[in-house]
């Protein structure tokens, strides 16, 4: 198949894809494009949310209509790196044996990463970024694709960690979840309080996933959309000449350049799910928010006057 043809039936299965998704889990539209527009840009997403919005249930029916392999870690103060990454054991035969921990998946859901000490959180940083894990010296490949898609509750502050800034900094996408609407709740209560189940199609597989990876880093993106990208970017650092006089009254710190790499590669795959071969400055806006809203840092000042990130992002578009 072609590169066209491959990216035309992308669209039609991506649609498939969230009519799938929609059986089970009642609105969150946004959210759920944001998950997928990760996957498909090979990143990490790191989603946050109060207790009880179903964080868990969307990332498995999406795991399960993505047609992937999907393993869960609850993370608690006394986890330790070995219940991630797997630990050499003595077989029958006295002889040192690997036992893979569930780290060795397709997804990877981190429920709760804030609860762990940065010691546990550290032990998947080299699994995010390498795409591989190195246990007593010896480097083991992860499957492909690979993602880590982890929660994390922004009330609870007993017993959390915050996450380290350059562990936030391999999360391509941070997303704000919300609480549903009227009518979506009634929907949530009927569909959960009954004996019905929904039985989830899979609609790719692993290597066709990785195609539509591949064929999305191929496609051509114009010299202005990436200066584009790399001056929104560069606005948001307040000790740049760049910066405008909002960013230096509000932010104490700006995205770095992993943050212009990923907006580019999520407005490529942002333009491929719209049915368009390269992406324009709209399809880098559409992504903005949710790439820079956990690389930038706001000030005491932004903090006093109630200024959101979200609103400080759109003012530098």
């Amino acid at each position: 198949m072609s590169d066209i043809s491959l990216l035309e039936n992308f669209v039609k299965k991506h649609q498939s894809l969230k009519d799938e998704i929609a059986k089970v889990i009642v609105g969150q539209e946004k959210v759920i494009d944001q998950i997928l527009l990760s996957v498909f840009s090979g990143g990490h997403s790191l989603l946050i949310g109060v207790p009880g919005l179903a964080k868990t249930l969307m990332v498995n029916t999406i795991a399960k209509a993505l047609g992937l392999d999907f393993k869960r870690i609850q993370f608690t103060p006394d986890l330790m790196p070995s219940d991630i990454l797997g630990s050499e054991i003595l077989d029958e035969k006295r002889e040192f044996k690997f036992l893979k921990g569930p780290v060795f998946t397709n997804i990877l859901l981190a429920d709760e990463i804030n609860r762990t000490p940065p010691k546990t959180q550290a032990a998947l940083l080299e699994a995010m970024q390498e795409k591989s894990v190195t246990v007593a010296g010896t480097r083991y490949d992860l499957s492909s694709p690979y993602f880590v898609l982890a929660t994390q509750n922004p009330i609870e502050q007993e017993g959390t960690y915050p996450l380290p800034e350059a562990q936030l900094d391999r999360f391509m996408f941070a997303i704000n979840l919300e609480y549903p609407s009227f009518e979506e709740e009634v929907n949530v209560v009927k569909n959960t309080t009954t004996d019905k189940k929904y039985d989830i199609q899979s609609l790719f597989t692993a290597d066709e996933i990785s195609d539509i990876q591949q064929v999305i880093r191929k496609m051509p993106v114009a010299d202005n959309v990436i200066e584009y990208a790399v001056k929104l970017v560069g606005k948001t650092r307040p000790n740049t000449t760049a910066a405008p006089e909002l960013v230096k009254n509000y932010l104490d710190w700006g995205a770095g350049p992993r943050a212009s790499q990923n907006l580019i590669l999520a407005a490529k795959t942002h333009a491929a799910v719209n049915g368009k071969f390269s992406p324009d400055k709209e399809n880098v806006q559409a992504v903005a928010i949710g790439i820079l809203r956990h690389r930038i840092i706001k000030n005491y000042k932004a903090e006093a006057e109630e200024v959101t990130l979200e609103a400080l992002i759109k003012e530098l578009f």
